[in-house]
């Protein structure tokens, strides 16, 4: 038998990836569009749901004040996508609440000053204030990072090995919010997350009018089964002894949203008072910042080969990144309990169903900013319980991870270096958040707790980030162990006609700014 060939024993690397429907300029019909676009607001409605129904109690908020947080995050979410699709990185992706500002909100939650006020509602309304003032100030952070270019000249020292474990922990190191969660309420999660599976990849084939209609709305098709299954577990009553977390996870009329919920209720700037300011929170609150800054670049990079794009340019990296920062700024000015971040779970959604169209975030953009005026409609969809989101997250942010472990097709994985590097930034990745989330839950504070709660606040922030730790960690190794020999190994011959606007034509077709805007702000 013939030895077989090179070419029958590899494959080569591909600047785009293949088998994508529809790319980030091309585009569905209107009606395949707008139904997309629902799906894609339906996603991102888990996370608009659960920061403030975790953090409004904890101020002493009641079931109203957390659906006017909801309605003002969602408001603020659609603002900040269509900033960003149309002047900022205009990659396809949603602009959601973040994790990574809970340390800092909880810490300013927890401050003696607030904590000592009797009366909740007040109390409420005094600490969303300092919230908001904490945000506005650090938002500073990525507004000048970004406009001034400095987060560009910091990008050249990525290259495509020291980006695999930073987009990779974008997907993997949300894996919390996985599975632990299904498990809350395995009767439901557990089916949805096989429904899920099916409809997305066992039957993707099946076509209505030669639309691949179960991949393309396996996420709204499937939720819309789980959560009339799971209604009817609530009516039936399935939970009525079970205990109270249970309850929680399973039931659709645990949320009480709807009931909370006004019919029409449009979110403006300062609606609960004027934010206050203090330096202690404003500087725990910039750690949260960075930390969204680096997820952020991950989330970029990987939608951008979900989209069948080229990798953003460092020029257009920066430009998205102080867009963002205005987007942090408008979340302080709403009061959204929350600053911007890229949505991990639309990112990989892009995967799912293959397409990667920015008119079908922009559409989804405009459902958020309609349903967030629509109180009553808005919560309706946003009292899905929680665990159906969770089941799909096992896959859209493992979906994620993948995409970042594919940048090493760029590098040489041969090398005892590069093995290094990858390994040691993946594995520390994952380990150190670890440690400081045992940490903080058995001693109900970080690892860093000196008398200055601004500088725990920072340090507890930044490592309790898997993408931020795996930053650091492998780009200072790509960069001090022998780099100087090994621009071939890192894969720099292939990164670096990216790094420019005008280094690949392609760029001009993907990230140009509408309007004829760019006559006035050219591409460097």
């Amino acid at each position: 038998m013939a030895a077989p060939k090179p070419e029958e024993i590899s494959f080569p690397p591909m600047d785009q990836l293949q088998g994508l429907e529809y790319c980030i300029d091309s585009n569905p019909s209107w009606g395949e569009a707008i139904a997309l676009g629902f799906q894609h607001y339906i996603l991102a409605l888990g996370t608009a749901v659960m920061i403030p129904s975790f953090l409004v109690p904890l101020m002493g908020g009641s079931d109203g004040d957390k659906v006017r947080v909801v309605q003002a995050l969602l408001f603020v979410e659609g603002i900040n996508t269509l900033l960003q699709t149309l002047f900022g990185t205009r990659l396809p992706t949603v602009i959601g609440g973040s994790y990574a500002f809970m340390v800092p909100i909880i810490s300013i939650i927890h401050d003696t000053s607030l904590m000592s006020i009797e009366d909740n509602h007040v109390r409420f309304l005094n600490t969303m204030r300092a919230v908001q003032g904490a945000l506005i100030v650090a938002s500073s952070i990525q507004i000048i990072l970004g406009y001034s270019q400095m987060w560009a000249i910091c990008s050249r020292f990525f290259s495509p090995l020291g980006m695999v474990p930073v987009i990779a922990l974008v997907g993997f190191g949300l894996f919390d919010r996985g599975f632990p969660v299904v498990g809350r309420c395995v009767e439901i999660g557990i089916p949805m997350l096989i429904l899920f599976i099916a409809f997305s990849q066992y039957l993707k084939n099946f076509l209505t009018k030669q639309l691949p209609i179960l991949e393309r709305f396996a996420l709204l098709i499937s939720i819309t089964v789980i959560w009339a299954y799971a209604h009817l577990l609530t009516a039936s009553g399935a939970y009525k002894h079970r205990p109270e977390l249970t309850q929680l996870n399973c039931r659709t009329d645990k949320a009480n949203l709807i009931s909370s919920a006004p019919w029409i209720k449009i979110p403006y700037p300062l609606q609960w008072g004027a934010p206050t300011f203090d330096a202690g929170h404003a500087f725990g609150m910039m750690a949260a910042v960075l930390v969204s800054l680096i997820e952020s670049t991950g989330a970029y990079k990987a939608a951008s080969r979900l989209a069948s794009a080229t990798p953003p340019p460092a020029h257009v990296l920066s430009r998205g990144i102080g867009w963002q920062g205005i987007g942090i700024l408008l979340n302080g000015l709403f009061g959204t309990l929350s600053g911007s971040t890229v949505s991990v779970e639309n990112v990989g959604l892009l995967g799912s169903t293959r397409v990667g169209s920015r008119r079908v975030i922009q559409i989804s953009a405009g459902f958020m900013i309609f349903f967030s005026i629509l109180g009553k409609f808005g919560a309706l969809f946003a009292s899905i319980p929680f665990t159906i989101f969770a089941a799909v997250y096992c896959v859209l942010f493992g979906l994620v991870a993948s995409v970042g472990l594919s940048f090493l097709q760029f590098t040489n994985m041969n090398s005892m270096r590069n093995l290094f590097i990858v390994g040691v930034a993946l594995f520390l990745g994952l380990s150190v958040p670890e440690y400081f989330r045992e940490y903080t839950a058995k001693a109900l504070h970080g690892p860093a707790h000196t008398r200055g709660g601004w500088f725990n606040d920072f340090l507890n922030t930044i490592f309790f980030s898997s993408p931020t730790v795996a930053l650091l960690v492998a780009v200072f190794l790509d960069n001090t162990l022998d780099y100087k020999d090994s621009a071939r190994d890192r894969g720099m011959p292939w990164w670096v006609k990216f790094r420019t606007f005008k280094g690949d034509s392609r760029n001009e077709e993907f990230y140009t700014l509408p309007f004829n805007l760019n006559r006035f702000f050219p591409p460097s």
